[in-house]
């Protein structure tokens, strides 16, 4: 089944896992520490995307990552210009888009809300990894294999329910390590 035809089918819980596991993986863009959007997986874990809990963890989560250093070379694109719009790189535009994602995550997570986020974080997610990519032209494997994990997610969500949600964190986990070692190399690569 497509990963157009997951988001889809999936129920609220699916959906807030969809968008959680894209936003997980991109953690490492925002600064933020690998269990920042730990307690957001524990209330899907507790019930589904219950409005108050997941409010709750979703603004704490918001205050820690406003706060956290961006990783090296995904900070805000350079204020002084000099006569032409100054350049923004990749991973600037990558870490952008995983503000916006934060940033959009339903407070009062229904059905409809939840859908429209994840299927926007899909996107999102798929574009980070295609301006990280090493392939020039294309989807490379960075791309493809983030497709494939956003796939699984929704997989053992719709298979599983509930209890998809450990091995759905742990393929968003595989690859927040994977974006994370991408990041580094292309900051080191700059240095």
């Amino acid at each position: 089944m497509s990963l157009v035809d997951l988001i889809a089918q999936a129920d609220e819980r699916g959906l807030a896992a969809s968008g959680l596991a894209c936003l997980d993986r991109c953690v490492p863009l925002l600064g933020g520490d690998d269990e920042v959007l730990r307690p957001l997986w524990s209330s899907l874990a507790d019930g589904g995307a219950d409005g108050d809990a997941w409010g709750e963890r979703l603004a704490k989560a918001r205050a820690e990552l406003d706060s956290a250093d961006p990783a090296p070379g995904s900070g805000s694109a350079p204020e002084a210009e000099t006569g032409a719009e100054a350049a923004v790189s990749d991973e600037d535009r990558a870490a952008a888009l995983a503000r916006r994602m934060l940033a959009t995550a339903p407070d009062d997570p229904c059905a409809s809300a939840l859908r429209v986020w994840a299927d926007a974080c899909s996107a999102a997610a798929l574009q980070i990894h295609r301006l990280l990519d090493v392939a020039a032209d294309g989807d490379g494997p960075l791309v493809a294999a983030e497709l494939r994990r956003q796939v699984a997610v929704l997989e053992l969500l719709a298979g599983r329910g509930a209890g998809g949600l450990r091995p759905a964190l742990e393929v968003s986990t595989e690859g927040r390590r994977v974006l994370r070692a991408v990041v580094s190399r292309r900051a080191r690569g700059r240095s």
